[in-house]
């Protein structure tokens, strides 16, 4: 399974020593504006308007209501579901609410930086909690590496609503802009699938910018199959993952946040970035077809210190031969960098499978874990990275990393203060 660099990756290799001099600059700036760390101290007005269970034709939701979302609410019938910026949706915790966009059908919301989109909780401020409601799932047409070419959404949702996959790898699956979802991920109605945005077959036409999940009870971000480049991103104190990939997922995700707690995590444990080549549920097709990610511009921390640092896990985990390039990026508060599952089996296919360069990580373990505890040699891969030579805490190492308005992950010192793997 040899990697195989696109040009995109290529282009970033070779200008990875000229941007490294920009590292430590102010990297959290496309964040300003829409954000809101503090979500359960927000008061939102009262709902107006309650929407339809289906919604079979298209329709449109003006900023002049706000509306509940209820129960599961599918989209069908190729409508579209088009939302005005500033647009507030209270989402139901007694029935909990999920959107639900069925193969065809379409989701255009576009806010802006000044009147984002905001999908959140029904419960009054100072009250809200992870989990309080379900999330959006999207289903399009574009290519998922399974046997059947297609797939079932996550939930246990209406059968007749769920498929997604096709051939249609150009499709324009939805258009998602400045958008906040806050307390999704319930966990009481259904165990699976009631992530805080889960994209099934994306097409790569589509447009998913500037979205942040936050306090999802489950996943923040949850993508099966499909290709397309997103950026801005943001998961903030997610239980689940704040990012998974699966069933060949291609893409480059570009300015990526995620902020976990050491406290906050799941039972089965959690990761920020969770990397599946294939569902060994559905099996795949095409063996140099898995799971393959580039993510660059990422800062991901867990806001741990000498008292709570054991609580960690590696930021990420890799398995069923997924590949993941990580570029000009800062990983800090894990006991390691990636986790591989068993299916790499030496050394070359770690490396083959997983590259980081031009970036820095502050850890508490060796760096690389592997469940194959006989392989020699893991800490190799993260060569050509700056880093910490012990663990610094995270108020220690960055310069407001808690600031409830925007926190900032720029280092105290220089990179050059750090050591270098070579």
């Amino acid at each position: 399974m040899k990697r195989c660099f696109t040009p995109t990756v290529i282009a970033l290799l070779f200008f990875s020593v000229a941007i490294a001099q920009d590292f430590n600059e102010n990297s959290e700036k496309w964040a300003k504006g829409w954000t809101n760390f503090t979500p359960n101290k927000t008061d939102y007005p009262e709902a107006d308007e309650k929407l339809p269970n289906i919604i079979s034709d298209h329709l449109y939701l003006g900023n002049d209501k706000v509306y509940l979302l209820s129960g599961d609410v599918y989209v069908t019938s190729g409508a579209s579901l088009t939302i005005q910026e500033g647009t507030i949706i209270r989402c139901d915790h007694t029935n909990p609410a999920n959107l639900v966009i069925t193969k065809g059908a379409k989701l255009i919301a576009v806010g802006s930086q000044a009147y984002p989109i905001v999908f959140t909780s029904n419960k009054g401020s100072k009250s809200r909690n992870s989990g309080d409601w379900g999330g959006i799932s999207i289903s399009g047409s574009g290519k998922i590496n399974t046997v059947t070419g297609n797939g079932i959404i996550e939930g246990n949702f209406n059968p007749q609503y769920s498929v997604y996959g096709g051939n249609m790898e150009d499709e324009e699956t939805t258009i998602m802009r400045y958008i906040r979802i806050e307390f999704a991920g319930n966990s009481t109605k259904r165990k699976n699938g009631a992530n805080g945005l889960s994209l099934y077959g994306l097409g790569t036409s589509s447009i998913v910018k500037d979205i942040m999940v936050s306090y999802a009870g489950q996943d923040s971000f949850n993508i099966h199959g499909g290709k397309n480049n997103i950026q801005n991103l943001i998961s903030h104190k997610a239980q689940g993952n704040d990012y998974q990939f699966s069933e060949g997922f291609s893409g480059i995700l570009k300015n990526v946040l995620a902020i976990r707690h050491p406290f906050i995590t799941s039972s089965q444990g959690s990761y920020a970035i969770k990397v599946n080549g294939y569902n060994k549920d559905t099996g795949y097709i095409k063996p140099e077809s898995v799971t393959d990610i580039t993510i660059t511009n990422a800062t991901i921390v867990n806001l741990s210190d000498k008292n709570n640092y054991q609580h960690t896990s590696a930021a990420i985990f890799s398995s069923n031969f997924a590949k993941t390039y990580i570029h000009n990026s800062k990983i800090s508060g894990f006991s390691d960098v990636v986790k591989f599952d068993r299916s790499y089996t030496s050394i070359a296919l770690m490396r083959d499978a997983f590259m980081m360069d031009n970036s820095f990580f502050n850890i508490h373990g060796d760096g690389v874990s592997s469940s194959n505890k006989k392989i020699d040699g893991t800490s190799d891969i993260l060569k050509y990275n700056r880093f910490t030579k012990s663990f610094v805490p995270v108020n220690e190492l960055f310069n407001d990393p808690k600031n409830t308005i925007i926190p900032k992950f720029q280092l105290k010192q220089s990179l050059n203060a750090y050591m270098v793997m070579q």
